[in-house]
Formats: C-alpha cells, structure tokens, sequence
C-alpha cells in the first residue's frame, strides 16, 4: 500500500467538506477490501453472502480459513468480528478488533466495533475510549458523537 496516499486520505477524513470525507472513506474501504489481491476480495464478498443468507457457520468458516492464509489481511479480522458481534460475541469481536488495529491502526471501522462490543458488554468507560480514538481518525463521524453521549450517560 502507499503510504502517502493512505495518509492523504486520512488527513481528507478531517477536512470539513462533506464530499471530501465521504470520497476518502470509500476510497480507503475499498484499499482494506482490495489489500490482499482478488482472492481475499473474493473470500470476504463469499462469507458476507453467507452471512447475509443466515448461513453464520459457514461464513464463519470461510473467514477462518481466510485468516489462516493470510493472517496479515486487517480486513479479514474486521470481517469476522463483525460476524461475532452480530451474533452476540462480543469478546470475540473485541478480539477480532484488537487484532485489526494492530495490522491498521487507523481502521476506524475496527475502533467503532470495539465501541460497540465494549458498549454492549456494559463497558462503558472502554467504548468511550474506543469511540474517541475513532473520531481522532474522523472527526466528523456523528454516529460516534452520538454514541459517546450516550455511553457518558450511561457511565
């Protein structure tokens, strides 16, 4: 990956033009999905068919072997934290999304994740760490705003 373009597309996630942010966002989700070649790409949109059919087993499987080929693939890791946090895992999840901002960690999406399975565990404290450090990434996520507000509530 290029490093200066990443880093670009970082800093366009601050700028306070809408359109700007939403270009970078897309452009660097497309970057996570597409880091390890058309394989990966294709294991991914495989166990997310899975998924989205009820097959949660199956796509669980699909993104272990996933990992086990290719353990550096951050999105693999998000992927399958997603799957447990959908299901209830949410230890799991935080594991997952641990291991995904170790190998990227600017991958906002893994720092929202851990929100919300900290968030749902009860660990407020530690979703409003999570949270923060997302909108570090991007300042102008109102999804995390809203969810600080809600989790300082709650605290």
């Amino acid at each position: 990956m290029d490093s200066l373009f990443i880093n670009s597309l970082i800093e366009d996630l601050k700028n306070p033009d809408e359109i700007i942010r939403e270009q970078a966002t897309r452009k660097l989700w497309r970057i996570w999905f597409q880091q390890k070649g058309m394989y990966g790409l294709e294991m991914i949109e495989r166990s997310q068919k899975l998924m989205d059919g009820g097959k949660i087993t199956e796509a669980e499987k699909v993104l272990n072997e996933l990992i086990k080929i290719q353990p550096d693939f951050a999105e693999a890791w998000n992927r399958r934290a997603f799957l447990y946090y959908s299901i209830g895992e949410y230890r799991r999840s935080l594991i997952d999304c641990q291991m995904v901002v170790e190998l990227n960690p600017v991958h906002f999406g893994a720092l929202h994740g851990m929100g919300l399975s900290h968030a749902a565990l009860g660990e407020y404290h530690q979703a409003i760490k999570a949270f923060s450090r997302a909108l570090e990434i991007q300042p102008y996520s109102l999804v995390n705003q809203k969810l600080i507000l809600e989790c300082t509530l709650r605290v």
